[in-house]
């Protein structure tokens, strides 16, 4: 009945806790909450430690979800949810579903022009706000919609409500819809996915076909919680799981190192971004005791790199006091990196320190998880295994197998909200959804990615170069805070017979800022492509180097929307 001996947990609850095939969100965490109703739920611990069990956060939950049905809130409507990472977001989540209507998360970054479009689109009959939006959100519903605070000293408080709870959640069918996110990626317009129980849930299962989760593991939600990564990796797996949560409420490195210390936390997931900076920190940290510890350090992490292909994991043992203790990593038991291209080095220098690490690719409009690096066999090189039930297939592959990347499964999407023209232009008559992602399969089906499609740079002798593949060499250098790689012409314009050229636009990084010397700093981000360049093929190679002085927009998983770079 269920893809995976993993959840043989669900069979003692068909029929009394859920009715289908695989249970609705809102289920799932009543069946988690009856397997372990007094173990850790939902903690955080900034500014104060806050803890709810699973029993005490099934009962908040199904107290609001009885409220927001009480003041009308009906099967289908659509509920804001908006705020920073925190266990009252957890409860609202599950709360709006169990109440049998459609989760709609929106940035809590966003700028109130931005917020008023996403809710005008949405058409919302109630909101779930926190502290710093509460004011703003309320001017933009109507003034009898249902309105709750993600904080404590504003109205209607979500833990603070006093109605008798729900019984059991409204029923909802797994095909129903239950979630609107919205998403520009970094190219362009948001447009709104629509998520079913079925692709959150089966997403959620088929992961963990790669990838072992226990009821005794600490998840860290750091990332965003609206974002699909984090919602379904941590929201998700790990309540289905039984899991903890911690909530971090912001990225500043000295909460989070005493977050993983206090939380004792063995899932963490991260972007890139902040697991190149990670390691580099580390590696910096070592190589300052001294060029000769250093050189023995990294000796013996490409013994334990070799040694972890072959079975044999000796990285904790080797570096457990040395590195990990000092760096609040000893109790993690898996890394998981997602959202963008990971270095190479950075996935080798984490498995060779003993964390089992992880690397994963998805879109939301696929629930967002297609593929993880399953830590008995992974590849450093590619994004992961496909996961099972979900067909990739390349499109138009040139001589090398690369081409755009399709895919259809149970966890892509039911369209865009509102938009048939766009779901039209990814979706083809047979279900596959096109990515817009370049890249191709090896034998064992492990996916590789090239870059964006509408990314490509093409030369004049007619090569293909993907940015992101160059701004991937530059990740590791501490001189950089970002690059963006983009083609120019010599001219400004295009013309038949001339093709791109390639420029690098480089932010650098706050110690190179502040030495204040603009030509200094030219002349060593210069350096620094020069030495980058030698590892490239002559068509690759960057031809100019600008410096800006304003770091570019990003998006909540941190890469760069290239679409507002006007440089």
């Amino acid at each position: 009945m269920y893809p995976h001996r993993t959840f043989h947990f669900l069979e003692p609850f068909k029929g009394k806790l859920f009715n289908g095939d695989i249970p609705t969100l809102a289920e799932i965490f009543q069946i988690a909450a009856a397997r372990y109703p007094d173990k850790k739920c939902l903690t955080t611990y900034n500014p104060d430690k806050f803890v709810l069990t699973f029993r005490e956060a099934r009962d908040k939950i199904l107290t609001l979800a009885a409220s927001l049905v009480e003041k009308g809130v009906k099967p289908g409507d659509r509920v804001i949810l908006t705020g920073k990472n925190r266990p009252e977001w957890a409860v609202a989540y599950y709360a709006i579903a169990t109440a049998g209507a459609i989760i709609v998360p929106l940035d809590y970054t966003l700028h109130e022009d931005e917020l008023k479009n996403l809710i005008e689109f949405s058409e919302p009959v109630a909101a779930l706000v926190d502290k710093e939006k509460y004011d703003v959100v309320k001017t933009l519903l109507p003034t009898d919609a249902p309105y709750y605070s993600l904080d404590p000293g504003k109205d209607n408080y979500v833990l603070a409500l006093e109605n008798a709870p729900l019984e059991k959640p409204v029923p909802r069918e797994v095909n129903d819809l239950v979630a609107i996110l919205y998403t520009s990626g970094t190219t362009g317009i948001p447009k709104g996915v629509m998520l079913s129980n079925s692709n959150l849930v089966n997403d959620c299962f088929l992961a963990q076909m790669n990838m072992q989760i226990y009821h005794t593991d600490v998840f860290y939600a750091l990332l965003p919680v609206h974002h699909a990564y984090t919602m379904l990796s941590v929201l998700v797996v790990g309540i289905a799981q039984s899991a903890e949560v911690v909530f971090a409420k912001r990225l500043v490195v000295k909460e989070m190192l005493k977050d993983l210390k206090d939380g004792q936390i063995t899932i963490f997931l991260g972007v890139p971004m902040l697991f190149n900076k990670l390691i580099a920190n580390i590696m910096k940290g070592v190589r300052e005791k001294g060029i000769v510890l250093y050189g023995i350090v990294r000796f013996l992490m490409f013994i334990s790199g070799i040694l972890k292909k072959c079975g044999i994991k000796v990285g904790k043992k080797l570096f457990g006091k040395m590195i990990l203790d000092k760096a609040n990593l000893s109790s993690i038991r898996i890394c998981i990196s997602g959202g963008g291209p990971l270095p190479a080095s950075t996935f080798r220098m984490f498995n060779q320190l003993g964390l089992d690490f992880v690397q994963g690719y998805g879109l939301t409009e696929t629930s967002p998880i297609v593929t993880l690096n399953p830590i008995y066999h992974f590849k450093v090189k590619s994004v992961g295994l496909v996961l099972p039930e979900i067909n990739v297939k390349i499109i138009n592959p040139d001589k090398d197998g690369r081409g755009e990347i399709a895919l259809k499964g149970p966890t892509v999407m039911q369209g865009y909200y509102r938009n048939p023209s766009a779901t039209d232009a990814v979706m083809d008559l047979s279900g596959y959804f096109y990515t817009g992602d370049m890249g191709y399969l090896d034998k064992e089906n492990f996916l590789y990615l090239t870059g964006r499609k509408k990314n490509i740079i093409v030369t004049s002798g007619g090569k293909n170069v993907f940015p992101e593949e160059i701004e991937d060499r530059f990740q590791l250098y501490p001189e950089i805070e970002q690059i963006l790689v983009r083609g120019f012409y010599i001219d400004g314009k295009k013309k038949e017979a001339a093709g791109e050229m390639i420029e690098a636009l480089i932010y650098p990084s706050e110690d190179m800022r502040s030495t204040g010397d603009p030509d200094g700093i030219q002349k060593k981000l210069e350096e620094i492509v020069n030495n980058v360049n030698r590892q490239l093929a002559s068509y690759m190679k960057i031809a100019r180097v600008r410096v800006v002085d304003q770091p570019f927009e990003e998006s909540s998983t941190k890469k760069i929307k290239r679409y507002k770079v006007n440089a």
